[in-house]
């Protein structure tokens, strides 16, 4: 047995063991140093370069900039913007009813249908764009007229004026993907909902804009904003037909003034007002159909 003086040293061990170990655990004392990034602070300094670089060469470069601020606000250049805006609402909404119906086609239990809507999307997105607009143009080539025989005809070329062909070639090309878009926004929905219509008798036409497509659009609208803002600088290439874009009339004044890049800044900045414009909007569209998203993923 251990006497009364053998156990006080071990009782004073005992005291002093977790006196260590609290001490030794503790990271007070320890002294916080932050990481350095040195990639970001490297990447970050070369930016900032660049752009420096880039300011100073547009600052002190051969630009006339009085010739910017009076050619912004010219009745041509805003004239030549009223119709790119004109030209990209009315082929996006013509490229979106095209890429509905051709979405619903696709996905069709007819295979002529479903073949159809393939042709047509395999075609108008394996061409360039360009190409399409000079045919368009060009079709009185292929059919000098267009109409019904014997009750209404007209001259193909007397009817295809740059607007026209403009419109046709880039809203039908825009269907073809659009057709995507809205096909993968439909593929997302969740199978029950189309067995739920089928269900209570609903018809398929009907469960498709009552049901399918109100919660598809949470997926479409997204990139329908892309296309729409990538629109409205495809509507530059309707230069080539003549139309009446703002690019085609900020080259009409370049050519003769010879104030190439000034006017082609003009254009840019009004370019990029548009697309922020559209951007803005696009956002609050995307927050509107998002708000559904939003509830169930609290709910859950």
């Amino acid at each position: 047995m251990l006497s009364a003086s053998a156990a006080a040293p071990a009782d004073k061990a005992a005291d002093a063991a977790p006196a260590d170990a609290a001490e030794l655990g503790s990271i007070s004392h320890l002294k916080h140093v932050p990481r350095r990034y040195w990639g970001r602070y490297l990447a970050t300094a070369l930016i900032v370069i660049a752009l420096l670089f880039v300011a100073n060469a547009f600052a002190h470069g051969k630009i006339e900039w009085s010739y910017v601020a009076k050619f912004l606000t010219a009745q041509s250049i805003l004239t030549g913007l009223v119709n790119t805006v004109v030209m990209s609402i009315l082929a996006m909404a013509l490229g979106i009813v095209l890429g509905v119906v051709t979405a619903v086609m696709r996905l069709s239990t007819n295979p002529v249908l479903s073949w159809v809507a393939r042709g047509y999307t395999w075609l108008f997105r394996g061409t360039p764009v360009i190409l399409q607009l000079l045919l368009w143009f060009n079709l009185a080539l292929v059919f000098p007229t267009i109409g019904l025989p014997g009750v209404w005809e007209t001259r193909t070329v007397d009817l295809m004026t740059p607007f026209l062909a403009a419109l046709m070639g880039l809203g039908i090309n825009q269907g073809a993907y659009t057709s995507e878009v809205v096909r993968a926004g439909l593929l997302s929905v969740d199978v029950g909902q189309y067995e739920a219509a089928k269900a209570i008798g609903m018809p398929r036409l009907l469960a498709l804009r009552r049901i399918i497509l109100p919660q598809a659009m949470r997926v479409i609208i997204p990139p329908i904003g892309n296309e729409f803002v990538g629109m409205i600088k495809l509507t530059s290439l309707a230069s080539v037909i003549q139309y009446a874009e703002m690019l085609h009339n900020a080259q009409n004044i370049y050519y003769a003034n010879a104030r190439v890049i000034e006017l082609l800044i003009v254009a840019g900045i009004w370019y990029v007002v548009v697309v922020t414009v559209l951007s803005l909007v696009q956002s609050r569209i995307e927050l509107f159909y998002a708000r559904g998203a939003g509830r169930a993923a609290a709910r859950q």
